[in-house]
């Protein structure tokens, strides 16, 4: 085989690699619903990553007994871990966790979730933007805010924007 059909052979299994690793994320932005949920700050910017503002879901949470400085939704103590799904149900004008299960809902809107790692990840942990405008949103996440979540038939989630309620 010569060497520009392997270089493309190459070129064109990275662009497959990239796209397969950011098609949950596009997907719940192109083709997902919107749904609104009360967010509180997690962490400030981060010197290595960017101006970002790390999410945290009060109304998401498995365990409400766990302190709302510690990071994460919670845990699910079935001595499992893997794939997590979230149902969520509307309540006071914002969409909060109703059920969390190992199995994939039938119906109605819920985020797909993995806790394999030390703590659960939907995917909606992190909000990147431009460094004066993580500053503003900080400030905005102590008065209260919410954060616009898009989320597809699959779970996927991503969020858009976090503004006031």
């Amino acid at each position: 085989m010569n060497r520009t059909v392997t270089t493309g052979l190459v070129a064109v299994s990275q662009l497959v690699l990239v796209g397969l690793g950011v098609a949950p994320q596009l997907s719940a932005r192109v083709a997902g619903d919107s749904y609104l949920v009360r967010v509180a700050p997690l962490d400030p910017i981060d010197p290595f990553r960017g101006a970002y503002v790390a999410l945290d879901y009060p109304d998401l949470r498995h365990d409400d007994s766990q302190s709302m400085v510690e990071p994460g939704l919670g845990a699910l103590d079935d001595g499992e871990s893997g794939d997590l799904y979230i149902s969520l149900a509307e309540a006071d004008g914002v969409w909060k966790a109703s059920d969390w299960s190992r199995e994939r809902p039938e119906d109605g809107p819920y985020l797909a979730c993995d806790d394999r790692s030390w703590q659960i990840r939907c995917g909606i942990e992190s909000f990147f933007l431009p460094q004066d405008q993580a500053r503003e949103t900080e400030d905005l996440l102590r008065d209260g805010a919410v954060a616009e979540l898009r989320v597809d038939g699959r779970g996927n989630a991503a969020v858009v924007d976090v503004r006031e309620p």
